[in-house]
């Protein structure tokens, strides 16, 4: 697992609790859950939201949420992020004067999938990116990270409840993170992204949950030419992928796929009934055969 630079720790404390139980035949049964806990995030003094989170990287959660939202800018110079565990705040503060309040409803994300975001505006900046056409997904690449994916350790395995996202370059996968809400899992790697100034077009974006039109919207947005999912689609956010012209793959799972946008980056270099149990038999044939 060297190749992660970020990924989950399902050994972490914070992120799971043991709760008893019984299962179906009446028997007592102890079983991990994950846990969410609230974070309050600020911008420059101004309470923005409050957010349902497992609580590891508050403060990629909080640039990402930022930049998603369009409440920060690409170029903006982020003075401080602090974050207060006791009082589960996190506060981002930068050069340019902010001030929100028209715009803001108080109000708090739930960990359902259907609420992550606060506001109906991210339609902003997404006519304006143009993702990069040069950009390449090889199938030997994408069966390599779904394989490395479906055996790292995470909070999925240990405990459920919980969405995943990747970012991967080429067949190596860079950051792993994941959230009980799959686009605080989002936004955690676009502040990733930011705050480390990574460039994202020739980038790859793996997310465990649906790909809807906020999905594709918030990948358009961070600038990434290609998004793969395990799960399906819905129209609008295929729509939306076909007018970007987001290379859109989901029903990702061994090595089957179906890609309904940008086919274009698509190289197929990979036999798709080929197997590793298939080459391990090839090479103990041809062993046998040399001797």
């Amino acid at each position: 697992m060297s190749e992660f630079i970020i990924r989950p720790n399902p050994e972490d404390p914070r992120l799971t609790e043991v709760v008893r139980g019984v299962d179906q035949t009446g028997a007592a049964v102890d079983t991990a859950v994950t846990v969410e806990r609230p974070l309050t995030l600020y911008l420059n003094g101004q309470e923005i939201v409050t957010m349902m989170t497992i609580g590891d990287h508050p403060e990629y959660l909080a640039l990402g949420y930022l930049l998603n939202q369009n409440m920060l800018r690409a170029d903006d110079n982020v003075t401080a992020i602090q974050f207060d565990e006791e009082l589960d705040v996190v506060v981002v503060r930068t050069d340019r004067r902010t001030d929100f309040e028209e715009k803001l409803k108080k109000k708090t994300l739930t960990s359902g999938c259907a609420q992550g975001t606060a506001f109906g505006d991210l339609m902003e900046r997404f006519e304006q990116v143009a993702l990069a056409e040069d950009a390449v997904l090889r199938t030997s690449w994408l069966y390599a990270l779904l394989h490395k994916v479906n055996t790292a350790p995470s909070l999925y395995l240990a405990a459920g409840a919980i969405h995943g996202c990747l970012l991967a370059q080429g067949d190596r996968p860079l950051v792993y993170m994941e959230d009980v809400g799959r686009h605080n899992a989002v936004d955690k790697i676009a502040g990733w992204m930011f705050q480390n100034r990574v460039p994202p077009d020739d980038k790859i974006f793996y997310t465990t949950g649906r790909l809807t039109s906020e999905m594709v919207i918030k990948t358009v947005q961070m600038g990434i030419p290609i998004l793969v999912s395990r799960s399906g689609f819905t129209a609008w956010g295929v729509q939306l992928a076909r007018q970007a012209g987001l290379t859109l793959v989901g029903r990702a799972r061994g090595k089957r796929f179906v890609a309904l946008s940008g086919e274009h980056r698509i190289v197929f270099d990979a036999d798709p009934t080929y197997s590793e149990e298939e080459a391990a038999r090839h090479r103990r044939k041809g062993a046998r055969d040399e001797d």
